[in-house]
């Protein structure tokens, strides 16, 4: 008998979600979905995976490492095809995207 696990069922898009929150700025104790660094997550019917992400600032010290970290994070699921990280700075960041607990993580109430 097979065991079948959560992940197993979920669909993509929400599996490529719980990747996104193990990623983390390594400056900020909170991941980067919660931080509301991510803007957009696309999964097309092909199972390729297109990210819009931002930074914290253009001078964020990840800017270079942190996408392509998050890009083979997600590239590692099963059943993804491929996996491209996009950053953009329109909107820029504002901690006002920050989910409630990651406001509540931070003492930014």
């Amino acid at each position: 008998m097979t065991n079948i696990t959560d992940n197993d069922i979920k669909p993509l898009n929400e599996r490529v979600v719980d990747v996104l929150k193990s990623c983390y700025d390594p400056e900020i104790p909170v991941n980067i979905f919660d931080l509301g660094l991510i803007y957009s997550v696309d999964v097309n019917d092909g199972n390729d995976v297109d990210v819009l992400m931002t930074l914290t600032s253009p001078a964020c010290p990840v800017a270079e490492t942190l996408p392509p970290e998050v890009e083979q994070k997600i590239r590692e699921l099963p059943d993804v095809n491929s996996a491209k990280v996009t950053i953009t700075f329109d909107p820029p960041w504002d901690k006002e995207m920050m989910s409630e607990e990651a406001r509540l993580e931070l003492g930014m109430w």
